[in-house]
């Protein structure tokens, strides 16, 4: 008969006890693993320790930038930096986000306001435990609040991305984005894979933050634009998801027509609305002197100036949202299509297309955002300044999410978006445009970047993941696919013989901008002059992605060639000028040769857009950003990039420190396993909360 066990001694069982508590003890601190690119790995016993430990992140790589933001979000940047900073604070006020942020505070779920405290605290944490490291000029803004966050957040989402054509015509810089996602269908591996690629500019709110956040049940990897406190472009165990500036319009601006101090409406005058802002400027040896901003508002929105008898007021759809941040979490934490479309539900993110692929196979492309229901007009019609003289035209609700272009799992096995209208987002197209309201999205022809996007995916019936890194980092122009023979054609049949070299370089020519390319600034220069009236078919619906195409008139295209080598000759003296001669990626000390150019002018899938340097060559301002190309098989495998490095504090190593990659055109191995990443640590931090 075997022995009865014996029971542990009872100072055995205390020994044991200590141990555990000890263990447990040693883990409760948030813990930050920071690799060789200065990406942060955050683990947290809990979901909100590892947002504790987000913030703290964020600002021990640009603390500077952020704080520089929340400043500007409170409308306070001119009473801590200045008078040009004026402009900022009338219209922050004017549109009263920060004055709107406490309401959207007091509307957190428990679990939003969880995450939004934990982030605020370890941005708090981190200031109090690294003073030095922080500018003077910056610390005038601490300590951060979460109503900082969440002003922000509606600056930069609802002022910027949404209103930004109407309030300031940045819009046009913010549309360049790719995003692919391939179905099982279509993927060598049987598995779907995803390709987030945002386009913007190389500085200011626009700056992307790379982080990897771990709590028990809880991994999400991503990008998010500095300040912000979830990752706003990530992937997780089972899904992942991007976004690109969509075709909505979501605010509106009102003519109004003025009289007896008042504006016209349905034939009465209406008095306008005056609030009275008290805001303090900065001036010589900092002394602040109080000024009196009046901003007006009328039942339209708020007034933003006036000129020949009219106002002009504007209407924003979600600026009041208070749970954008908890619809990222939301998306973040889901694990399948069914969790993640319900978070889409909230509808709380007011615009941006979502692309989506998963684990189990399947595909999203969404027209997400608040579209307002109108009562009439196209999207040309409220493209445009509306009369304000009649309260029909004035909408007071948004589209439900069943009333949005959506396309699920598509039988041609991809969805893409590069900023076009939602119409365009597979091929054969599936979504039909005229079972939509007319104002929902303008149906026309996608630039030669979609096009260029989707050709290269219709190449291979199948793709493997080194495909979509290579259909990401592609710098070819399709412009030159599509228009190059044509010239050859045109020149021999209108011959000239000073054109000779010209028509070598380019038959030699790789049609790419790659670093070493000789031929692409001809081309682009000649291409540049042709303009839609000298193509010869228009664009076709039912060839929405080879059209247009041809030359109208062949003689003229020579003579085009002609002026192109001249200007060529004067600017460079030379027509064969390697590419990566003139266009550089240059940021702090680093300087290496560029590649890619404007996407939709000459159909560069590898978008980036440059801008004069004081030594006559044209370095990135704008353009490629974070880059993940995502697999979702059993286990998860990404590539990754960030381009101008994930850092901008001074003295950091990482500001600039991945523009080699850009050069050479590859991405990194993201780093998700915890001994992959102990193996490529460059710093680990235990934190004090």
């Amino acid at each position: 008969m075997p022995s009865p066990r014996k029971k542990p001694a009872k100072h055995l069982l205390i020994i044991i006890t200590i141990l555990i508590s000890i263990n447990v003890s040693a883990q409760q601190k948030p813990e930050i693993i920071w690799d060789q690119y200065g990406v942060p790995h955050i683990y947290g016993q809990t979901i909100e320790e590892a947002y504790f430990g987000f913030g703290w992140s964020q600002m021990h790589n640009h603390a500077d930038l952020i704080l520089q933001l929340y400043g500007l979000a409170r409308g306070r940047g001119a009473e801590y930096w200045g008078e040009q900073f004026l402009d900022n604070d009338r219209l922050v006020h004017l549109l009263r986000i920060a004055e709107s942020a406490p309401e959207l505070y007091a509307k957190q779920t428990p679990e939003s306001k969880k995450i939004l405290d934990a982030f605020v605290a370890g941005m708090n944490a981190y200031a109090k435990a690294h003073p030095e490291k922080i500018d003077a000029e910056s610390k005038q803004v601490l300590p951060v609040k979460a109503t900082d966050v969440l002003a922000h957040t509606a600056r930069e989402i609802s002022e910027v991305f949404v209103a930004g054509d109407d309030i300031g015509g940045v819009q046009e810089v913010l549309k360049g984005s790719n995003s692919l996602a391939i179905a099982p269908s279509r993927s060598e591996s049987g598995h779907a894979m995803l390709m987030a690629n945002p386009h913007l500019p190389w500085a200011d709110l626009f700056i992307f933050f790379e982080a990897h956040l771990n709590a028990p049940g809880f991994m999400v990897y991503g990008a998010s634009l500095v300040g912000q406190p979830v990752v706003n472009i990530g992937f997780n165990d089972y899904l992942g998801w991007t976004h690109t500036v969509n075709t909505i319009d979501a605010s509106d601006v009102y003519a109004l027509s003025l009289r007896d101090n008042g504006y016209l409406l349905d034939g009465k005058v209406k008095p306008f609305e005056t609030i009275h802002y008290k805001i303090k400027v900065r001036g010589k040896n900092n002394v602040r002197t109080e000024q009196d901003l009046a901003c007006k508002y009328s039942i339209h929105g708020p007034v933003m100036g006036s000129k020949d008898g009219k106002a002009y007021a504007i209407r924003i759809a979600g600026i009041k949202n208070p749970l954008v941040a908890a619809e990222w979490h939301a998306m973040a934490k889901s694990k399948n299509r069914t969790e993640f479309e319900r978070a889409l539900q909230m509808l709380q993110i007011p615009m941006f297309n979502v692309v989506y692929a998963d684990k189990q196979g399947e595909i999203l492309y969404l027209f997400n955002g608040n579209v307002p229901i109108r009562s009439t007009g196209d999207w040309n019609f409220w493209h445009s300044p509306i009369d304000g003289t009649k309260s029909s035209l004035i909408w007071t609700k948004t589209h439900p999410y069943k009333d949005l272009p959506r396309l699920v799992n598509p039988e041609t096995g991809f969805v893409a978006n590069a900023n076009d209208p939602p119409w365009t987002c597979t091929y054969p197209l599936a979504l039909d445009h005229k079972k939509y309201p007319a104002y929902m999205a303008p149906f026309e022809r996608p630039s030669l970047r979609p096009q260029r996007g989707v050709n290269l995916v219709l190449k291979k019936s199948k793709l493997s993941l080194d495909d979509l890194v290579d259909i990401k980092m592609n710098t070819g122009l399709e412009a030159a696919d599509r228009w190059l023979n044509d010239l050859f054609d045109a020149v021999a049949q209108n011959p000239d013989t000073s054109l000779d070299q010209a028509v070598s370089v380019l038959k030699a020519w790789d049609r790419s901008t790659n670093v070493d390319s000789r031929g692409a600034l001809l081309f682009m220069t000649w291409f540049g002059k042709l303009g839609e009236k000298s193509l010869a078919v228009p664009w076709d619906e039912k060839d929405p992605f080879n059209t247009p195409k041809g030359l109208k008139d062949p003689k003229a295209a020579v003579q085009l060639l002609k002026a192109s080598v001249k200007e060529m000759n004067t600017k460079f003296g030379s027509i064969d000028v390697p590419y990566g001669d003139i266009f550089r990626f240059r940021v702090n000390q680093h300087d290496v040769p560029g590649n890619g150019g404007p996407g939709d002018a000459f159909g560069i899938y590898r978008t980036m857009y440059f801008s004069p340097d004081k030594d006559k060559t044209m370095i990135g301002a704008a353009g490629d950003s974070y880059v993940a190309v995502v697999e979702f098989g059993p286990k998860v495998i990404a590539r990754i990039s960030l381009s101008y490095g994930n850092a901008t504090q001074p003295g950091t190593k990482h500001l600039g420190d991945q523009l080699d990659l850009m050069t050479a055109k590859k991405l990194r191995p993201a780093l998700l396993d915890r001994k992959e990443i102990l193996e490529n640590q460059e710093e680990r931090e235990e934190l004090k909360k």
